[in-house]
């Protein structure tokens, strides 16, 4: 009779046990419908097309000053980097040969220019000489030629007068434009000559952008630009957030270059503030002449990469994940466009892309397509935890 008791206890403990390990087994199980994960319908907006390139920031006139005479270099006018006005004297180069020379050279003319007026009076002379027959026709012609003769000699002395205080004016080196100037490459007490570059002077009024376009871009503005159709260009700096200088196609080569299937092309910008410094790296957005089209947009969290290739889960009508390849585009606002691969709306996933197998069942939460789903979903917060560990 006790061993049967003691056989039936052991008998109702084990049931005790099974009975508890399938309640812990059935909590831990996922819920029936799937993993939970965050889904949002994509967008389908109006947008303008845009591009982004990466350019260089040029100065739309750049000279290098040189010495159109030679000399020593006597007085330096301006700091290194200030910004220069057109005709500020920049350099002096020592004007006492050349205010000799000029001196010399107006003396020499002034004494032809008398030579010859004497010439002139010695001539009307002989013509009335001539007229009363006093003279002979062969002198007079002498005369007449002596006269033409030293007139030439006195033009002659006055045109290397004239080189000579323009000699004396060069002594004086002057900025060409208006505009930022380097520093000084001679100082003062160095000879220089014609060869020698002083400093260069860039415009900053108005600068350029230059950028390498590929055939796409360069069939799809570069008609419109050189027909005269306003084509939008953007650049942001390295240290600023999106493209804050707004300008305009300038220029589209008339070839591509064959070898990197590219085109060189030029926007202009005004830069009234001195944001814009030449030789700057800048980000370049070229817009779209105005071609304004319906276009799928959606949060780069949603995409995931099979190698080359890019997709998305689109969540079907009975919460199953849908493996969809897709063709992206640029970012616009913050999401990305998607050329091909996805309707409006459809639901994909954007939250919880780990999670998700294809053809497997989903749990998913609804929530609005955004440029920042980081901050919104709780998915993301504990996607971005699990990526931390």
């Amino acid at each position: 009779m006790v061993a049967a008791l003691a056989v039936a206890g052991i008998a109702v403990t084990l049931a005790g046990c099974d009975n508890a390990k399938g309640k812990d087994a059935a909590a831990a199980a996922p819920p029936a419908g799937g993993p939970p994960i965050s889904a949002a319908v994509v967008l389908e907006k109006p947008i303008t097309e845009t591009q982004e390139f990466s350019g260089r920031l040029e100065a739309i006139e750049r000279v290098e000053i040189r010495p159109r005479v030679s000399g020593f270099i006597t007085a330096v006018n301006f700091k290194p980097g200030s910004e220069v006005k057109k005709g500020d004297v920049l350099f002096v180069i020592d004007p006492r040969p050349y205010q000799a020379e000029a001196d010399r050279a107006q003396a020499a003319a002034s004494s032809a220019r008398a030579k010859a007026e004497l010439a002139r009076l010695e001539l009307t002379r002989a013509e009335r000489l001539l007229g009363d027959k006093a003279i002979a026709q062969r002198e007079f012609d002498e005369r007449a030629s002596s006269q033409k003769e030293l007139d030439a000699s006195a033009r002659a002395a006055q045109a290397q007068y004239e080189a000579a205080k323009l000699n004396l004016t060069y002594t004086k080196v002057t900025a060409p434009i208006n505009g930022r100037v380097s520093k000084a490459e001679i100082t003062l007490g160095n000879l220089v000559d014609a060869s020698a570059v002083l400093t260069s002077v860039v415009s900053l009024d108005r600068i350029y952008a230059s950028f390498d376009g590929d055939e796409s871009t360069y069939l799809r503005v570069g008609a419109k630009s050189q027909r005269g159709q306003p084509v939008v260009v953007k650049v942001g700096l390295a240290n600023e957030e999106g493209f804050p200088h707004e300008g305009k196609l300038e220029f589209v080569d008339n070839q591509l270059d064959p070898q990197t299937g590219s085109v060189r092309m030029r926007a202009t910008f005004e830069n009234s503030d001195r944001e814009l410094t030449p030789g700057l790296f800048a980000r370049v957005q070229l817009g779209g002449a105005g071609d304004t089209k319906n276009t799928i947009l959606i949060n780069d969290r949603a995409v995931g990469t099979d190698q080359a290739r890019k997709f998305v889960f689109v969540v079907s009508a009975d919460n199953k994940a849908e493996y969809r390849a897709v063709t992206l585009g640029p970012t616009v606002d913050g999401l990305r466009v998607v050329r091909s691969g996805l309707k409006a709306n459809e639901k994909i996933v954007v939250n919880g892309l780990q999670r998700v197998r294809p053809g497997a069942p989903i749990t998913p939460t609804t929530v609005k397509m955004d440029a920042d789903l980081t901050a919104k979903t709780p998915d993301a917060k504990k996607d971005a935890k699990v990526a931390a560990l």
